[in-house]
């Protein structure tokens, strides 16, 4: 059994929120991005990169548009140290990129990492520790006194270093488990880092209030975060950065509204890969920002081609509904979504829109590398006429009249649910061609010829079973006379009621597709679609594949 009187809220609401975010509607500049991939990403992998893979990693990266990449634990790994100190003897960052170090606040950990940092043409030197009522009790046993001494040393410490070493050094400082800290200490101790570092306009601090374990919703953190922002020293000479975790399942959400309470900088990986349930996903964000017209700064315009290397590097999966860069978040498999999206893909077209207002699509697919066809409207069976009409339309070029399109569509859909299976574009219009699609068995009219007197008189050649006869007959038009000459010569009967046309592509030489739709004497319906470069052949064909429906 459950037993939830084990749970009691672990985090400290600020004194006095002002709640002046809640009046913003949405985030109006992109933050400053720094990617953690490489540190938090990778040491969450059950099998960590390689230095090759950790090398095009970073190269993604920096063709992303990151311009501070944390690049390892230098002191902690000597993969990572190895790594860092590759890039830096291989002149591999570019000159606007900068990249980023974390260290403990000990000794000889921020010295090594000092010495990993040789010939770096610019670097962040993250140092952190842990200042939670849980981490203070539990695991250090230690006073507030004591711990602030943590921090304030390891400042002291890093600014000594950053004048003894040659390079062009920032600072940033966590106070790791922040969401377990009472904000008022917090803030204490984050401004003591900052009197020992001394901000300036040149050389700005970080402070990066990490949401280390999610423990409540996000407008309390948002409330920390206005709170610490307006209470900070030398706020105009700090970047205030976020670093959330996802184990609410609010790391976007927490990540959003601190911006909207205040925030500068966001700390996060692409997919959210990182530690138990994950880092915030830097791609949600950033394509968030997109949909609602903010400029990210980030390049996602080619998403499939991010997700084969994330995959391939990383050895994780992108699940098929992961916003913006699952395989599955465009797809449409229900029939009404299909007929909507279908509708408002033609309304686009059709009024010149450069807005994108298509129903069900916060995006243009195309924006992030993906395709329409085969990627929005997708077939199985619960798939509507609207979507297979759609698809077959956008795809092979034929429009289908209404009618026709729901009689295709229940077809289609009976397909699917025999083989159990999701139909793809070319099985789709296989299933049209093999339906409807210029049938000449058993019947076929390989000829006609046409004198107009007192309408139209068709004389046919006609064959039926392999045996050829000819035939003729008067009609109110070329397709109607045809019409007649088959039902006079075979004693069929039933009537056209419904013809239609349309090119299948641009130019004088392009084909031509036709649709019949015939009523026979018991009332039932049948279809019938033929193509030719010539429209009155395709009428004809038309009409004769929708006659061996039935024949």
């Amino acid at each position: 059994m459950m037993d939830v009187t084990k749970y009691q809220p672990g985090y400290f609401p600020p004194p006095a929120p002002q709640y002046r975010w809640v009046r913003k509607d949405h985030i109006e500049t992109a933050p400053i991005w720094c990617s953690v991939d490489l540190r938090d990403g990778n040491q969450s992998l059950i099998i960590p990169m390689s230095l090759e893979e950790k090398l095009r990693f970073f190269q993604l990266l920096v063709d992303i548009g990151f311009k501070e990449i944390e690049v390892g634990f230098p002191a902690a790994s000597e993969t990572e140290y190895e790594f860092l100190r590759t890039l830096i003897e291989k002149n591999m960052i570019p000159d606007d990129v900068t990249v980023q170090v974390l260290t403990q606040c000990r000794d000889h950990i921020i010295r090594k990492t000092f010495d990993a940092l040789k010939g770096a043409p610019h670097a962040i030197v993250h140092f952190y520790n842990s200042t939670s009522v849980a981490q203070r009790e539990q695991v250090f046993k230690k006073s507030k006194e004591e711990i602030m001494k943590i921090a304030t040393d390891g400042a002291s410490l890093v600014k000594q270093l950053a004048d003894e070493y040659q390079g062009n050094f920032r600072f940033e400082y966590s106070p790791e488990s922040f969401t377990g800290t009472e904000p008022e200490y917090a803030l204490e101790v984050c401004n003591a880092v900052l009197d020992i570092l001394q901000p300036t306009a040149e050389k700005p601090v970080i402070i990066n209030l990490p949401v280390t374990v999610a423990m409540s919703m996000s407008h309390i953190y948002a409330n920390q975060i206005e709170y610490m922002s307006d209470h900070l020293k030398y706020r105009e000479n700090v970047v205030l950065s976020l670093h959330p975790h996802n184990d609410r399942g609010c790391g976007v959400a927490d990540t959003e509204l601190a911006l909207l309470a205040g925030a500068d900088r966001v700390e996060g990986t692409l997919f959210g890969n990182g530690e138990r349930t994950g880092n915030v996903d830097v791609i949600t964000l950033a394509m968030n920002m997109y949909s609602h017209g903010v400029d990210p700064h980030l390049d996602f315009s080619d998403l499939p081609s991010i997700v084969s290397l994330y995959e391939d590097v990383t050895r994780m999966h992108v699940y098929e509904r992961t916003p913006y860069a699952g395989s599955l978040v465009f797809a449409a498999f229900s029939g009404s979504h299909q007929d909507a999206i279908a509708k408002g893909m033609n309304w686009r077209e059709e009024k010149g829109l450069h807005e994108w207002t298509v129903p069900y699509i916060p995006i243009d697919p195309k924006d992030v590398g993906r395709a329409y066809e085969g990627d929005i409207i997708r077939i199985n069976s619960q798939s509507g006429k609207g979507g297979i009409g759609y698809l077959l339309q956008q795809n092979y070029g034929f429009d289908l009249p209404p009618k026709m399109r729901e009689h295709f569509g229940y077809t289609v859909k009976e397909a699917s649910d025999k083989g159990h299976c999701e139909l793809k574009p070319d099985q789709v219009f296989e299933i049209f061609r093999q339906k409807y699609l210029n049938h000449t068995r058993p019947l076929d009219v390989p000829e006609a010829h046409f004198i107009q007197k007192d309408g139209i008189i068709a004389n046919i050649k006609l064959c039926l079973g392999g045996v050829y006869h000819s035939a003729g007959a008067h009609g109110n038009g070329r397709l109607d006379a045809v019409s007649n000459a088959i039902k006079e010569y075979t004693g069929m009967d039933y009537a056209i009621e419904h013809y239609s046309e349309h090119s299948l592509s641009h130019g004088s030489n392009s084909d031509a597709a036709a649709y019949v739709g015939i009523r026979w004497e018991n009332d039932t319906m049948n279809w019938g679609a033929g193509t030719d470069s010539d429209i009155i052949k395709a009428g004809i064909k038309a009409l004769i594949s929708a006659i061996n429906q039935r024949v």
